[in-house]
Order: structure tokens, then sequence, then C-alpha cells
């Protein structure tokens, strides 16, 4: 099973790179190429793909506008040189954001993302086929915070807590949370399922970070996380799983 894409973008050369590391992931399949959001429109919103490669600054209609009006339900991952764009990415709700030059682990990266997103829409549908996995995982994400795009590595995070519009970001070692302007859901669309697991509306853990679980708390040193109703049948069926523990 492949995940079909386009990719936008007014650059040739560009275009061109993108175009090679598609061919080469076994997982994609390239549909069509495009110069501009508005040649790409018509055509996308008759023709729908699963995955869009999107150039943000271009003439006519920026990708940041052709993502608030594209009419389906492709998950796009934005590419642009300018790392400023990456606040303006997440509030529209991208998949991932690439940042020029693109080399092609960040690219793998990004596209197992879009493959774990494919795989769990297909088994809502009761698909369960298996897809094929690249061998490049992801180690790390880029969170915005404040005027600075920072590299975290999943390793290191503990636990995040929503809050309104904005994260917290809790790091082993470290004193203070890193705070980004984003959603709960757009952050958990970011971490890979394999390792991170949603326990209330307002906190998402890494179950191999945990040491106690008192009461139904996650606890985290002096601080203890809730699980809720909604969402504790899915945590005990994460750590079964993974035989950390007994059914709770």
């Amino acid at each position: 099973m492949e995940m079909s894409c386009v990719i936008i973008d007014d650059e040739p050369l560009a275009v061109s790179l993108l175009e090679s590391y598609v061919n080469k992931t076994p997982f994609l399949q390239l549909k069509g190429t495009y110069n501009s959001a508005v040649n790409a429109l018509s055509q996308l919103n008759e023709q729908p793909v699963d995955l869009i490669y999107l150039d943000i600054q271009m003439p006519e209609l920026n990708g940041l506008e052709f993502s608030r009006i594209i009419d389906n339900d492709a998950r796009i991952i934005f590419t642009t040189a300018f790392g400023h764009y990456a606040l303006d990415s997440y509030k529209v709700n991208a998949l991932d954001y690439l940042l020029k030059p693109i080399n092609y682990p960040d690219f793998l990266q990004s596209a197992n993302k879009a493959l774990q997103w494919y795989d769990l829409l297909h088994k809502q549908e009761g698909k369960n086929a298996e897809l094929p996995v690249a061998k490049i995982e992801a180690e790390s994400i880029f969170i915005k915070s404040e005027y600075k795009l920072i590299q975290v590595e999943l390793r290191k995070i503990l636990y995040i807590e929503g809050l309104k519009d904005y994260i917290k970001i809790y790091l082993e070692g470290e004193a203070r949370p890193i705070i980004s302007l984003m959603s709960m859901k757009t952050m958990e669309d970011l971490l890979p399922s394999s390792r991170f697991v949603r326990v209330h509306r307002s906190f998402i853990v890494q179950p191999e970070k945990i040491k106690v679980i008192d009461r139904n708390r996650i606890v985290f040193g002096k601080e203890y996380i809730p699980i809720s109703d909604s969402y504790r049948q899915k945590f005990n069926d994460f750590l079964n799983e993974r035989s950390l523990m007994p059914r709770m």
C-alpha cells in the first residue's frame, strides 16, 4: 500500500530534489508536480491525494493560503527556506515543516510521520493492511518557542501539558519546560504513536519514562498526571502491549 503525493513549488531545483526523494522512498507514489498553488488547486480538488509537499512563499497564492482553502483530506508538509513560517504552519495544522535546504534523512523522518498518520487512518476505517516502514526513525522534532526553533530529542520528553492555545514540554534533566504556541492535537500528530500516548485532554506522556503510577495518576517527581476515564482504556492497552505492568 502506498501514499499518493504531489509537490507544489515554484522553484524548479526544489521540485527536482523533492521528486528524487519521493522516488527513492518505497511507500510514496508521486502523482504530479506543480509550479504554482493556483495550478494545483482545481486539479487536487478533483483528484485528491494523501500528502502534499507544499512551498510556502509563492506568487499569486502562497502555501498557507492554499492550505486553508484546499477541499480535501490530504495532509500537508510545508517546505520553505524561511524558519519564521514554522509557527504559521502549526496554526493550519500541518503535518510537518521542512526547512530548506532539505536533506534526505529529514525528508524521510517527515515521510515516516505521514506514514504513521496514514496507517492510523486506515486502521480506523477497518483496513489493517501492513505498510512498509523505512529504517530511519525520528529521534527529534523542531518546536517553535518564542522566536526560535528548538530541536527537542524525543527520548528526553517526560510529558506534555496543554494550556488553551499553548503547550508545555517537560524534559528530563531540565528545570523549565519549553513553551510553544501549538494545540495538543498538533503536538500529538508530531509525536510517534509508538512512543507517546495521551492520558488526558491536557496531557501526553512517554510511557517508558514512567516509574510510578499511584491511584490512576502518573508520578513525575512532585507532579501527578491524571489519567482520565476517556483515555484510560487506551493507556492500559498501550501498557499491556509493551508488558510494562499489569492492567490497572
